[in-house]
């Protein structure tokens, strides 16, 4: 009789059914084998895998690949090397695993040129040769807490520009613009409070004035940076503004949406980075004046002295953050 029809579950289950781990907790749960019938196996090989990998073309189409190890864990569940074999019963046999995560493990990532995967795999080596195989995927999310970073980031973070807009003739001046953001670090929910004064003292007319908050992946092998990708994830935009006027932005709140948790320390292959862009676009063909104000985006938000949430009016914390990127597929923001 084949081992196929001998086994009749093979499954690997961890105790933390939503399969989300932070670093340094424990890892633990079974692998849950089913028999029908006397089985002799040589062993039972378990391996828990973490890893960060790129894989791209390069313009000339050559293909790219880098990899690193975060965790590269084998245990034994069953049987010894150089041990015969080892007969299981038919029914129903556990073998418990258990492990602490490291710390400093960067978070689960999944993107278009690259990924940070974190795995669990199991071998069940038979005696006639055969070897049933399982894997099952847990995350990792690495937390940043805004109160355990430089207190910088709780102040305000501002950016000045003075730009020639127009035939640079005399009576042309600049474009001066002056943006504030109410803090240098956010957590998704919250809102950006965005100060600017924009005085047009050029002949040309500014068509509109816009606030974006954009997120660059960048994708290294070897130390170099293969591709870069940045997207709008939210924007806020006020309209033209005259030869000789003033446009002022007076704490306007852009909406920091649901983004997925990703603490990317630890890993040298891929980098992601929050900006705020503010962008006066010219009415000519003048090309538009970009200022980028980098933040920080953390999982937990600020608190007061008192150890109370500093949330400010307009602040939705989503209750669960999601795991994929869907905007990936979206076109990229030109910088």
């Amino acid at each position: 009789m084949t081992m196929t029809r001998k086994l009749v579950k093979f499954l690997i289950l961890f105790d933390n059914t939503n399969l989300l781990y932070f670093p340094g907790q424990f890892l633990s749960g079974r692998v849950l084998i089913e028999l029908k019938d006397d089985t002799p196996v040589l062993g039972l090989h378990f391996h828990v895998v973490g890893e960060g990998v790129v894989r791209l073309k390069s313009q000339r189409q050559e293909r790219i690949y880098d990899k690193e190890n975060y965790i590269d864990f084998r245990m034994r569940l069953l049987g010894e090397p150089g041990q015969g074999s080892v007969v299981l019963s038919p029914g129903i046999h556990s073998f418990p695993f258990k492990l602490g995560l490291p710390l400093g493990l960067p978070s689960t990532f999944l993107g278009k040129h690259g990924w940070v995967q974190y795995y669990c795999k199991a071998a069940l080596r038979e005696v006639n040769g055969l070897t049933h195989k399982n894997q099952q995927v847990f995350i990792v999310m690495s937390p940043i807490d805004l109160n355990l970073e430089p207190s910088i980031l709780a102040q305000p973070f501002e950016c000045d520009i003075e730009h020639k807009l127009g035939v640079s003739c005399v009576n042309s001046g600049p474009v001066y613009c002056h943006v504030a953001l109410d803090r240098g670090g956010y957590v998704p929910g919250e809102t950006i409070g965005i100060t600017a004064v924009i005085r047009n003292r050029s002949n040309v007319t500014i068509k509109s004035t816009k606030a974006a908050l954009t997120e660059t992946i960048q994708y290294m092998a070897r130390s170099k940076v293969l591709q870069s990708e940045t997207r709008e994830l939210a924007s806020l935009t006020r309209g033209k503004i005259r030869p000789g006027e003033l446009d002022e932005w007076d704490n306007e709140q852009l909406y920091v949406p649901p983004l997925p948790p990703t603490n990317l320390r630890g890993c040298h292959l891929i980098k992601i980075q929050y900006d705020v862009y503010f962008v006066i676009a010219p009415k000519s063909l003048e090309k538009e004046v970009k200022l980028q104000l980098p933040i920080m985006m953390a999982t937990y938000p600020l608190r007061t002295s008192e150890g109370t949430l500093s949330r400010k009016q307009g602040t939705h914390y989503p209750s669960t953050l999601p795991i994929f990127r869907p905007w990936l597929e979206e076109k990229t923001f030109q910088l």
